[in-house]
């Protein structure tokens, strides 16, 4: 899959406190946000700092003001957000359904286990690190989340 020129153009520049705004748009229940509150939830000094993060975004043709408020009109994935996926209002990392899917079949596996042999120990042994580093892997994306 071949970026746009666009889409290049955004993810040089779509980096820091910018993102950070952008990701707190991406989260909000309708899409919408308002300076002041911009400014109280990513703790910036003043609505001055986060208008021109909304500023950034709007040239950049994500977000549109509307008297004040600013409105997501378009979804990019760039740099860390190609790890995201969205499940309702939620944004998870997408090894989370593969770790639950590989965790879910190890419970089962051991669960269903009923004598060691060569075989079931290649299969406890896969499973168990399967499933271990899916989990590593979710948790280390969702620690470099904006």
């Amino acid at each position: 899959m071949t970026k746009s020129v666009d889409d290049k153009k955004i993810a040089s520049e779509l980096k820091g406190n910018t993102l950070r705004a952008y990701w707190a748009i991406l989260k909000s229940e309708k899409g919408v946000m308002g300076v002041r509150e911009l400014q109280r939830k990513l703790g910036f000094s003043s609505p001055a700092l986060a208008t021109y993060h909304l500023n950034k975004l709007e040239e950049q043709g994500l977000v549109v003001n509307e008297r004040g408020d600013y409105r997501l009109i378009k979804e990019v994935k760039v740099g860390i957000l190609e790890q995201f996926i969205k499940v309702g209002t939620f944004r998870l990392p997408r090894y989370v359904l593969y770790a639950t899917l590989f965790t879910t079949l190890l419970i089962f596996f051991v669960s269903q286990l009923r004598e060691i042999n060569f075989y079931s120990f290649f299969a406890l042994i896969f499973g168990i690190l399967a499933t271990g580093i899916l989990w590593y892997e979710t948790i280390r994306v969702w620690r470099q989340k904006p």
